[in-house]
């Protein structure tokens, strides 16, 4: 398929697909938001929502309705003007990037032939990335024009993180367009009719499944939303309306990067085996079906981890970004580039070689693991053994009584008044 196809539906055809798009997106949300609450109940042995609607399926959307209805307080000192754009920049991005995600193959609607695709591209997986981009403008805006400490510095926490993660991110993607020859989402997908690229390229799957948590702000990466050290983070000012925005936001970015995975990785819209047999599962809407479950097994994914994982510190989740997974990701490219150039794209041992590299690959990352895992055993030794050397201090030589510091313990009550005695005699 040529991505030269697309752009001649007619008006009313791309009208239909915008707003099919936008309802798709918000009932998945909704689907979301309720899945994640009954399978974390689930896990901690609660029942979850069950009364609105049948097994609570409407409890979601009275959430909203309640959001939206509640009374809105805006804070004395906010930047007005950035405070009201900030959660609409943040939830805009976030279904503008589905324009280039295939959902199937060419389909008939109502007499008129067209993919199962809003538009495409020759560099798609680029414009999502810079949409992704514009959506962390959002929550950065939203910190510092609450004019709170708290809000502040989760939108810093947010920025850093989104420059840590998405070098990795990006990263993960370059061996991805080295095999597809493409940065179009249709073609890439046409490249993994034969084998997806999850079995090919399992380290950049690996790598970008962990980068597009942090990206999204999820746990166990929800650091710029700790609510143990920084209340909310940067919507801590917000209410209403505009925090539901935000909430859209995060759920719609969750479905957004587990459509990119799906569609780089697991063949997007094709079906998987042995459904693959069936002459008939790659066409039609069947595919849709395919794809819609491969996206849904990503979000139990990462409502998975929300229900097992504790919260990183925030020192651990920034040197796993760059000192673990940004370097893991160029030796990783380097090896690729070299695999696809010795071997070259129609060679019959490639699967074999890249398999072995891969499992090369996955031992290099186990072994740097383990090395840090021993530096960090290794400073807390020392760090133990420095605090093995105690200074006995006298708690009232300052004329105050003051508790001891670490390291430091008091000196015997019948010992001080002596030395307090010499001193006063001095």
């Amino acid at each position: 398929m040529n991505v030269a196809g697309f752009g001649s539906d007619p008006f009313w055809l791309i009208c239909l697909k915008v707003v099919g798009l936008f309802a798709l997106l918000v009932v998945i949300v909704l689907l979301t938001i309720w899945a994640e609450r009954r399978v974390v109940a689930r896990m901690q042995s609660r029942v979850g929502p069950n009364r609105v609607g049948p097994f609570g399926l409407l409890q979601s959307l009275m959430d909203g309705f309640k959001l939206a209805f509640k009374e809105e307080i805006i804070p004395r000192k906010v930047e007005l003007g950035v405070y009201i754009l900030a959660p609409i920049l943040s939830a805009v991005p976030a279904f503008l990037a589905f324009a280039v995600i295939p959902f199937g193959p060419e389909v008939s609607i109502f007499g008129q032939t067209t993919m199962l695709q809003l538009t495409d591209f020759p560099v798609s997986v680029l414009y999502i990335l810079a949409i992704a981009s514009i959506g962390i403008y959002g929550i950065v805006l939203a910190g510092w024009a609450s004019g709170s400490t708290y809000p502040l510095l989760g939108g810093l926490r947010s920025t850093a993180q989104m420059i840590s993660y998405e070098i990795a991110m990006g990263l993960s993607f370059v061996a991805v367009f080295l095999f597809a020859g493409s940065m179009s989402t249709s073609e890439i997908v046409n490249a993994q009719t034969k084998l997806w690229f999850v079995l090919l390229l399992l380290p950049s799957f690996m790598i970008y499944t962990t980068a597009m948590v942090g990206e999204t702000n999820r746990a166990p990466f929800d650091l710029p939303e700790a609510e143990g050290e920084l209340v909310g983070g940067f919507h801590t000012e917000y209410s209403s309306l505009k925090f539901a925005m935000f909430f859209l936001a995060e759920y719609i970015n969750m479905v957004t990067v587990s459509a990119l995975a799906t569609t780089l990785f697991l063949g997007g819209w094709r079906a998987p085996w042995p459904l693959s047999i069936w002459e008939g599962a790659n066409e039609g809407w069947w595919p849709m079906l395919w794809f819609l479950m491969k996206v849904c097994a990503f979000i139990f994914v990462f409502i998975w981890l929300r229900g097992t994982l504790p919260r990183l510190r925030y020192d651990q989740f920034m040197r796993f970004g760059w000192k673990v997974l940004i370097p893991i990701s160029l030796a990783w490219i380097i090896v690729v580039s070299i695999a696809r150039y010795t071997i070259g794209p129609d060679g019959s041992e490639l699967l074999a070689v890249l398999v072995a590299v891969g499992f090369a690959v996955l031992l290099l990352i186990i072994a740097s693991y383990s090395a840090q895992l021993r530096r960090d055993r290794r400073a807390e030794a020392d760090e133990a053994a420095q605090a093995s050397f105690i200074e006995a201090v006298d708690p009232f030589a300052g004329g105050h009584p003051v508790p001891p510091m670490p390291g430091q313990e008091l000196l015997e009550p019948s010992v001080a008044p002596a030395l307090e005695q010499e001193a006063r005699n001095a």
